[in-house]
């Protein structure tokens, strides 16, 4: 375990505010999320462990070599325990609850090996992705676009900014996961809980 407040100088771990290639606007640094407050409490989040942060960088080069102008932004990195545990509060007992990890289990995000991203197009504009982020609900998720598409309630053209970002993503060595078009992981999961430490 290792508390927020030590991760700056800590060798592991590397700070997003120094990588240049990336667009940074961590949400829940703002009210501008789905509980509608800052839930940080004045804690740095803006790290990634050093691995991931790596691979995010080859990830946004990659992109800018195939899509010239088009930038990631990082909508969430370093997600503390502590952070954890009030997002789950606020949808405990919900039929949200299944889009948060478990605090007891741990979240990939308290590890400093998830993050949350979308897609910047040439003009500095997050592009139209269908769905916004953190917005809990079948639309959001990758293995029901097809049926989405058939249904006329994603475009074709929503499906193909998803794709770039998994593209850029999954290149890089990032997986996705069924319920969020904007979360990857690096590492195999349980392999991470298992031999990092978590960010309290």
């Amino acid at each position: 375990m290792i508390n927020c407040e030590d991760i700056p100088g800590h060798a592991d771990f590397c700070s997003l505010l120094s990588l240049s290639e990336i667009d940074l606007d961590l949400r829940y640094a703002s009210p501008d999320n789905f509980v509608q407050r800052a839930v940080y409490g004045g804690l740095d989040c803006a790290w990634l462990r050093r691995e991931a942060a790596d691979a995010l960088l080859e990830a946004a080069r990659w992109l800018a070599r195939q899509r010239p102008g088009y930038r990631l932004r990082v909508l969430d990195a370093l997600r503390p325990q502590r952070v954890q545990e009030v997002l789950w509060a606020e949808l405990q007992g919900t039929p949200l609850q299944p889009y948060l990890a478990d605090p007891q289990r741990g979240s990939i995000h308290s590890f400093g090996m998830a993050l949350d991203i979308t897609l910047l197009d040439g003009q500095g504009r997050e592009v139209d992705m269908g769905s916004g982020f953190d917005e809990m609900s079948l639309i959001s998720h990758p293995d029901h676009e097809a049926e989405h598409l058939a249904l006329g309630l994603l475009s074709a053209a929503q499906l193909i900014e998803r794709g770039w970002l998994r593209a850029a993503m999954r290149q890089a060595g990032f997986q996705g996961i069924p319920s969020e078009w904007w979360h990857f992981e690096f590492g195999d999961r349980e392999a991470v809980r298992r031999d990092l430490p978590r960010v309290l």
